[in-house]
C-alpha cells in the first residue's frame, strides 16, 4: 500500500482524537489498522501483528470471525434497534437464556446495559435500593484494595484509590477496603466486615484475577470462604466477572471454580466475542422481588438507549455458541496447559519474578529494583520492543501478560514466547532502569 498513507492517518488522527489511558502530551504516532483476521491485525502498510492481549481482553474468537460477522448481518438487515422499555425481541430473550443456563442456579434476571461500568453501575444500585425498598439502613459498601470496576463515578468509587482516582477523590463515595483473602489473614477480613456488617449493603469483587491492579492473582478457597461469611452475615455480594467471564479463567466463569455463589454478576468485555460494546448484569429472584411491589417508587430506574441492542445480543450469542464448541474448549485447555509449561521456563530467567497463572490469563514482572507499578517507564520501552517484532502487548506498568484470543495456534504461541525470551535477553537493565513516576 501507499506509504504516505501511515503518516497522513496518523496526523489527521492527532487533530481530532483523545485516547484513553494516554499521555497525549508524550504519545507518539499511533498505529493505523486496517483490517483484522484470526489472531492478526494488519496496518496500512501490510505489517501483521498478533495480538497478544485480545484488543483490551474482549476479542474472545478472534478478529472478524465469520460466523458472528455473518450472523449480525443478518440481524442488521431485520432489526437494528429497539427501545427496551415496554418492547422485546427474539436475541434478547434467547441470550437470556442461553446465558442464565450457564450460570449458578440462582441466577434468574438478567439486566441489560452497554458496557462492563455501566453494568457495574447497575449492580451497585440495585444493591443499595435493594436495602432501601426494605426500609433498611444500609449504605456502606465492601471492595478489595486495588480494585478496578470501570471509570464511571460508582464504578470508580468502588475501584482502588489511586492516581487515577485522585482528581475526583472528594466525589466518590464511601467504600472499606479490604485486602483480597488469603490463609493468613482470612479471620481477621472476618472480624473487620463483622463490625460494619449491618451497615454494608454488599462486596463488590473480581474473582480469582485483578486485571487492571496488574493481574493480581488469589487463591478461589479463600474467596469462598469469605463468600461464605458474607452470606451469613446478609451482604449481597456482586461477582464482577466482566474480564473473568466466557473462559478465561479455564473455565466457563470465574464461579465455577467456586462453591459460593453471588447474588449478582456482571460481563461485558468477551461477552460479544469483541464484536461491539455490551454489558449484562444479572441477578437472584430475591432481589428482583424486592422490586415488584405497587409503590412505582420502588421501580428500578436506571437504563440506556441501546439496552438489549438486537445487533449486540445477536453478536453475544454467535459468540457463546462458539465458545460452547468442543474446538474452543479444547483450545482453552490447550493454551492453559502452554502457559503453564512457558511459565516454569521463564521462571528461571534471572530479571522475571511473580509469576503467575489462572487459566488463559500469565502475568509476569520485569525486575526494576523497585516497586511494582502502572507508571513505570519499562512499560513504554517493552511496549515497543514487542511492536517491532509483531506482537501487540501491554504491558501494566513492569508487568508483562498474555490474554490470548482462543483461535491462536500452539505455533503463534511459541513465537509469543520465543520473542519474550529473546527481548529480554537482549534488554540490558543497566540501560534501561526507569524510575516509577508514581506508586
Amino acid at each position: 500500500m501507499n506509504t504516505l498513507i501511515q503518516p497522513l492517518l496518523a496526523e489527521r488522527d492527532k487533530a481530532v482524537n483523545w485516547h484513553p489511558y494516554t499521555h497525549m502530551k508524550t504519545a507518539g504516532d499511533v498505529i493505523p489498522i486496517v483490517k483484522g483476521k484470526g489472531v492478526y491485525l494488519y496496518d496500512d502498510e501490510g505489517k501483521k501483528y498478533i495480538d497478544a492481549v485480545s484488543s483490551w481482553w474482549v476479542t474472545l474468537h478472534g478478529h472478524a470471525h465469520p460466523y458472528i460477522s455473518e450472523r449480525v448481518f443478518q440481524q442488521l438487515k431485520t432489526l437494528e434497534q429497539v427501545i427496551f422499555a415496554g418492547f422485546t425481541h427474539e436475541p434478547a430473550v434467547q441470550l437470556s437464556e442461553n446465558l442464565l443456563k450457564l450460570l449458578p442456579e440462582n441466577q434468574k434476571k438478567v439486566f441489560y446495559s452497554d458496557n462492563g461500568s455501566t453494568a457495574v453501575e447497575a449492580a451497585l444500585k440495585m444493591c443499595i435500593q435493594y436495602a432501601y425498598n426494605l426500609g433498611k439502613e444500609k449504605t456502606k459498601i465492601l471492595a478489595f484494595r486495588n480494585a478496578y470496576h470501570g471509570d464511571t463515578f460508582g464504578a470508580m468509587s468502588v475501584s482502588g484509590r489511586s492516581i487515577w482516582t485522585k482528581p475526583f477523590g472528594s466525589m466518590l463515595f464511601e467504600v472499606v477496603f479490604i485486602d483480597t483473602p488469603n490463609a493468613e489473614n482470612l479471620e481477621s477480613l472476618k472480624i473487620q466486615i463483622r463490625r460494619i456488617a449491618k451497615e454494608v449493603a454488599c462486596f463488590i469483587y473480581e474473582p480469582l484475577v485483578q486485571g487492571a491492579a496488574g493481574m493480581l492473582m488469589y487463591e478461589a478457597e479463600y474467596l469462598d470462604e469469605l463468600m461464605k461469611f458474607c452470606r451469613t452475615e446478609e451482604i449481597l455480594m456482586i461477582q464482577d466477572e466482566v474480564f473473568t467471564g466466557f473462559g478465561r479463567t479455564g473455565k466457563l466463569f470465574a464461579a465455577n471454580h467456586l462453591t459460593e455463589i453471588p447474588d449478582i454478576m456482571c460481563f461485558s468485555k468477551g461477552l460479544t466475542g469483541g464484536t461491539m460494546p455490551m454489558g449484562i448484569t444479572t441477578c437472584s429472584q430475591e432481589i428482583f422481588n424486592a422490586f415488584l411491589s405497587d409503590d412505582k417508587y420502588k421501580t428500578l430506574f436506571h437504563g440506556h438507549s441501546f439496552t438489549a441492542n438486537p445487533l449486540a445480543c445477536t453478536a453475544a450469542l454467535a459468540s457463546l455458541e462458539l465458545l460452547l464448541q468442543e474446538k474452543t474448549l479444547t483450545a482453552v485447555d490447550r493454551i492453559s496447559k502452554q502457559h503453564s509449561d512457558f511459565a516454569k521456563i521463564i521462571s528461571k530467567h534471572p530479571d522475571i519474578e511473580n509469576i503467575r497463572q489462572t487459566g488463559t490469563i500469565l502475568a509476569f514482572e520485569y525486575k526494576t529494583g523497585q516497586n511494582t507499578s502502572y507508571f513505570n517507564e519499562i512499560g513504554k520501552v517493552l511496549y515497543d520492543k514487542f511492536l517491532q517484532r509483531g506482537i501487540i502487548m501491554r504491558p501494566l506498568g513492569n508487568v508483562m501478560y498474555l490474554v490470548p484470543p482462543y483461535c491462536i495456534a500452539s505455533e503463534e504461541l511459541d513465537f509469543i514466547y520465543r520473542n519474550i525470551l529473546e527481548v529480554l535477553d537482549t534488554f540490558k537493565n543497566q540501560d534501561h532502569c526507569p524510575t516509577d513516576a508514581a506508586d
